[in-house]
């Protein structure tokens, strides 16, 4: 074994791996979860329970109902994911979204649906193929297993795989078009964990990287076969969401590329069908490109710069008349005579072109001279510029871009050009601009002050400075700035309104020079009108097309495109914008694709305004905005490629079906994909049995409802094709489609796309649910710094239902959510301890009789946990509470799952229902009666209920092994309940806050102790407790009451109102007053209980309950009295307390605080007896 290998072995043990994560230390409370979880599992997998079928042609025949009634009849749920690409295993992010669908699918068994949750697995693309063929050339220079690797070609001084640059304006000589890459890598070619930064190594090599997979020295040769990685990787897959607990009915999965030969088959009919209806077309577009890979480089295929596309401008040819003194010398001999040279901005706005005074240059940047054409013409520009020009047919030749001389942008200061269509016929000076960038357009900025808020700002500053910018005031021609276009907002001179209104007092106040750039644009484009030219009169967004070919014909000006940002692909390499022929997917708005019908529908079924009113569901606005914004700004997108794995384009068979494009409809392959094949590659034939070349065009239309004719020429039988159709017309549409968030401006929206284009409207997409990205710890995932997780490895470390859990707490919303490890840590001991308090209620219960009372028999024998001692027969107020609370969250936690907010279901049906169980557990055993055992029972099974869905493992142990069901709990069915009562949630609501407050103040009291301040007694000493309640509301409340009374209507209390109508001396107190009303209103409380100034509950009947409890809470309280105040509160009668209090003794000269007790609202008062 080399050093190389033993020193990245090292750097990626797991010790060192686990730096940014949590360490556990005792694992008995986890093994004993994960051990049930894996006889659950199998259990599962044995009786098959997550297969699931359509009706059979048994139980309806074919056709002889509509496929919407069948839907109707048995109720069926179908949801999927992107799925993965397997050239790696699943860590935490993936799973999350994997938590999405799986919840999803375990909800809606619980309403008694057929739910589907296949998976199936992506091959297609470059990455693969990219990582097989470097692996091929590692082991040519090093050995099978790497051995001839030695130690400083790993070392962190080494190449690091990082993009290919240009050295002096010359990258790496390009691919030919469409050609095989010299050199692949993936996208983590560049990472290396903190401990790999220790020893030095760098993880540069691909044998490396699947070292740090985990994959053995001795089988990695084997990845140098493409087709190794689809069957080493998707097993691996299988394992970890079904350690997971993930309901997948495995039977469905496959592998795209032509491996799987009937996906294979699919895939081309796809794209058969796509041609032929205009979708896909051939021809010159723009597109991200990798000059190394010599192929277009779509998102898929990118290291980084995923989303990021092809900006096209409008280049300007500056002619030179006169050379700056700087430049001379430095072109002098380099330019033949009769040579042109031309300097080249590149513009957005052609329209403002008239006004052109002069053109700016970075005097800090380098640029080159570049041969257009041999002898006759040159172009000025930056080095970044000619590399995208070279691949426009710009230059004669493919990819090669002479350049005869180099100049600094300060050299050129001075030069005179002539600016076609400018005002200034003798031509303008090209001047210095600081914050002109080599990486965006070319380099060359022709400045337009009337319109630009920038150049504006800029000229403003040159000629005030032009001696320190050693220029002449003259050259930047400001004194006298051409309207060009008018608008309503900023009048003729937009720049100029935006710099004086917004204070911009320099041009390095970028900020402001930002927001006034994009206000003057939108302003001039969508509302301004020219005033000059000849197309005066027109709209601006009427005149730029007009004045741009204008340019363009006159040979003044010519299409430049590049990307909008940095592209790498996973090649390393720098991508450029090409002008290619090829075959692409005919997306965008009627204006950019020609197609007037494609777009408007699926903009249609996104913003819901369908024929059926319904449309796309999304669950949140910012996503349908998202999808809306996309649609407008989406154009056509290669769907093929030279190089990779894949299917082979029908009509061009050089060509590949990009990964992007053969993976918009997979999800009704699904639906009948376990009837073709048996295994993932569709070597064994399934129950159909059909081959792959039985399933011709026309096959596929019948069997997806495009056509009603079943093809004469089939082989296959009528009685298969009705059972394969029934599974597609059952199935689809598709329920649900869960994607990260950064999938909606390609994957989601192409999904979209294609169903609308292949399938009628009734097998259209029913809801997208998006999810944000995923932080671990509050951080970033990443490996360089040791912040990162597998899924395996989470499973092993907190067990399933603990990770699902926290995957759950994660978050729901487009944001980004959290994985916290201590939330999935905390909740090991909190399912270990609640199933062992489960079994030991049920296991060891103990009756009382009819003349025992708990609390001796508390004291005479003993029990694991006084919990098993339980009480039979009649309720009393603790157990209706407990009961009605139960309800309430029952009634939440259904609310929350209906709407996808796992964490506010898991909060809901997970901590606030163990929080009900401990409120009434501490009641009754402060009580001194004990828990109800009918209610203890019920608890246990609707715990076990409300977690089905997030934490099947552990619902499944106490359904099968504590309450002993006969059936599964992943069958049973979501329980209905009761409506919550609400007098029994106000009076719950008033125990809970008046033991609060008690609790409070006593514990203030000890504190002001500790500080050495005085206090109204000793907390530590013993004590009475005073509590008092009042029978009748003050007098003063008279009248607000019957402002309340009319002032609320359909369940609302209109606040405004009320404040105006209400006299300003009573406001005070009245408003508190006002909103107490309003919360008891508003929560269901009867109004005329409410207005009638009724307590929904007997507050002195709850109080007595809570003598028992506040006497045993209360620290050394030695009596508890209630008392009923009379009017005006001074006196008041006992009607409650602790054993020895006489109830009926009248009270005089009671503390000041009784006088503020109101029914609802008790006071209470501390003295040292």
């Amino acid at each position: 074994m080399s050093s190389a290998v033993e020193a990245t072995q090292k750097a990626m043990a797991p010790q060192s791996q686990s730096v940014g994560t949590l360490k556990i230390e005792n694992t008995e409370k986890r093994d004993a979860l994960i051990s049930w979880e894996k006889q659950s599992q199998q259990t599962w997998s044995s009786t098959h329970i997550f297969e699931q079928n359509a009706p059979s042609l048994q139980e309806i025949p074919f056709h002889s109902i509509a496929p919407a009634e069948i839907r109707k009849k048995y109720p069926k749920f179908m949801c999927t994911m992107a799925y993965p690409y397997v050239n790696g295993t699943c860590h935490v992010g993936h799973s999350f979204t994997a938590s999405k669908l799986e919840f999803a699918v375990g909800w809606a068994r619980m309403k008694g649906y057929r739910a589907l949750y296949p998976q199936g697995f992506h091959c297609t693309g470059m990455p693969i193929k990219a990582c097989a063929d470097k692996l091929i050339r590692e082991i040519e220079q090093f050995g099978q297993e790497f051995e001839r690797c030695p130690l400083n070609a790993v070392a962190e001084d080494g190449s690091n795989g990082t993009p290919a640059k240009e050295t002096n304006g010359a990258p790496p000589p390009p691919a030919p078009a469409q050609g095989v890459p010299r050199e692949d890598v993936t996208k983590h070619t560049a990472k290396k964990s903190k401990a790999a930064a220790k020893t030095n190594v760098h993880l540069k090599y691909q044998f490396q990287i699947l070292l740090a997979l985990g994959i053995p020295i001795q089988e990695i040769h084997r990845f140098a076969d493409p087709q190794y990685w689809l069957e080493y990787f998707p097993p691996l897959w299988q394992r970890d969401l079904t350690n997971l607990g993930c309901r997948v009915d495995w039977r469905r999965s496959m592998v795209t590329t032509d491996a799987n030969p009937y996906y294979d088959s699919f895939v081309r009919w796809q794209m058969t069908r796509l041609k032929e209806m205009g979708k896909i077309r051939f021809g010159k577009r723009y597109t991200v490109y990798s000059p190394k890979d010599g192929q277009a480089c779509m998102d898929h295929d990118r290291q980084t710069g995923e989303g990021i596309g092809v900006q096209e401008y409008t280049a300007l040819k500056l002619k030179v008349l006169e050379w700056a003194e700087g430049a001379k010398s430095k072109v002098e001999g380099k330019i033949p005579s009769g040579g042109e040279v031309y300097f080249v901005p590149a513009t957005l706005r052609p329209e403002t072109m008239y006004g052109q005074n002069c053109c700016f240059v970075g005097p800090h940047l380098t640029y080159g001279i570049y041969e257009i054409e041999k002898g006759k013409q040159y172009f000025f520009l930056s080095d970044r510029a000619a590399r995208n020009m070279a691949f426009q047919s710009i230059f004669p030749s493919w990819g090669v871009y002479p350049k005869v001389a180099e100049l600094q942008g300060s050299d050129v200061v001075g030069t005179l050009v002539n600016a076609p269509l400018s005002v200034h016929k003798n031509g303008v000076r090209i001047l210095p601009m600081d914050s002109v960038k080599a990486s965006k357009g070319t380099g060359v900025v022709t400045s337009v002050p009337s319109d630009s808020p920038d150049d504006y700002a800029t000229c403003l500053d040159l000629a005030k400075k032009a001696d320190f910018y050693k220029i002449k005031r003259e050259w930047v021609q400001i004194d006298d700035i051409l309207p060009i276009i008018e608008t309503p907002t900023y009048g003729n001179l937009t720049a100029k309104y935006l710099v004086e209104t917004m204070k911009i007092n320099s041009p390095k106040d970028a900020k402001q020079l930002a927001e006034a750039k994009d206000l003057a644009y939108k302003e001039g484009y969508y509302k301004g009108k020219m005033v000059y030219g000849d197309f005066k009169g027109k709209s601006v967004e009427d005149a730029k097309p007009l004045v741009r070919q204008e340019l363009i014909d006159a040979g003044d000006a010519f299409n430049y495109a590049e990307p909008d940002g940095e592209v790498v692909s996973r090649s390393g390499d720098i991508c450029v914008a090409g002008h290619l022929d090829q075959w692409f997917m005919n997306y965008g708005t009627p204006e950019r694709s020609g197609d007037n019908d494609w777009q408007p529908a699926v903009l249609e079924h996104v913003l819901g305004a369908g024929e059926d009113g319904k449309g796309l569901k999304t669950f949140s606005t910012e996503v349908k905005n998202a999808f809306e914004q996309v649609l407008f700004w989406l154009a056509q997108w290669a769907c093929a490629r030279s190089y990779g794995l894949g299917t082979k384009l029908p009509w061009d068979e050089a060509q590949l079906v990009e990964s992007l494009s053969d993976s918009t409809i997979y999800m009704a392959y699904y639906t009948f994909a376990h009837l073709l094949h048996k295994d993932i590659f569709g070597k064994e034939r399934g129950p159909a049995n059909i081959g792959p070349e039985e399933l011709t065009n026309e096959v596929w239309d019948w069997l997806f409802c495009r056509t009603e004719e079943m093809p004469s020429s089939t082989t296959i039988s009528h009685e298969t094709l009705h059972r394969m159709r029934r599974e597609f017309e059952y199935w689809y549409p598709l329920d649900q489609r869960c994607s990260g968030k950064d999938l909606i401006q390609n994957h989601l929206t192409f999904f979209l796309y294609v169903h609308i284009a292949m399938f009628p409207p009734e097998y259209w997409p029913k809801a997208i649910r998006v999810n944000g990205h995923l932080m671990l710890n509050g951080e970033k995932m990443s490996k360089s710094t040791g912040n990162f997780m597998t899924l395996a490895d989470c499973v092993a470390k907190f067990g399933a239902d603990a990770t699902r859990i926290a995957l759950a707490d994660a978050g729901d919303g487009i944001e980004d959510a959290n994985f916290e490890e201590t939330v999935a840590n905390a909740n090991i001991l909190r399912l270990y301890e609640l199933r062992q308090w489960c079994e030991s209620v049920i296991f060891d219960v103990r009756e009382l009789k009819a003349a025992e009372i708990f609390s001796d028999i508390k004291d005479k024998e003993k029990h694991k946990t006084n919990d098993s001692i339980q009480r039979t027969g009649e309720k009393i107020i603790w157990d209706e509470l407990f009961e009605n609370e139960m309800n309430g969250l029952v009634k939440e936690t259904h609310e929350q799952y209906e709407l996808t907010n796992y964490k506010a279901a898991v909060k809901s049906g997970f901590y606030d229902f163990l929080s009900a169980r401990d409120f009434y557990r501490e009641a009754t055993k402060a009580a001194g009666v004990g828990m109800h055992h009918g209610l203890v029972k019920r608890y246990v099974e609707l715990q076990a209920l409300m977690i089905t869905v997030i934490a099947p493992h552990w619902s499944e142990y106490i359904w099968r092994e504590v309450l002993k069901k006969p059936d599964t709990v992943q069958n049973a069915l979501f329980p209905s309940v009761p409506e919550q009562k609400p007098e029994l949630t106000a009076a719950r609501d008033y125990v809970r806050n008046t033991s609060s407050s008690i609790t409070s103040a006593e514990g203030a009291q000890l504190k002001k102790m500790q500080k050495g301040k005085q206090t109204s007694y000793d907390p530590k000493q013993e004590k009475r407790l005073s509590i008092f309640c009042a029978e009748k509301y003050p007098a003063w409340q008279d009248s607000i009451i019957e402002l309340v009374r009319s002032n609320f209507h359909d369940m609302k209390l209109d606040l405004a109102a009320i404040s105006k109508s209400l006299p300003k001396a009573e406001s005070k107190r009245g408003m508190p007053f006002v909103q107490q009303l309003k919360r008891s209103l508003e929560t269901g409380i009867d109004s005329s209980t409410v207005l009638e100034r009724k307590l929904a509950f007997d507050e002195v009947k709850v109080l007595r309950e809570m003598v028992p409890g506040l006497k045993q809470t209360v620290l050394r309280c030695k009596e508890v009295v209630v008392v009923a105040i009379d009017e005006g509160g001074k006196t008041g009668t006992v009607v409650a307390g602790s054993e020895g209090v006489k109830v009926g003794e009248k009270k005089q000269d009671l503390p000041s605080v009784a006088e503020n007790a109101v029914p609802g609202q008790a006071t209470f008062f501390f003295e040292n007896v």
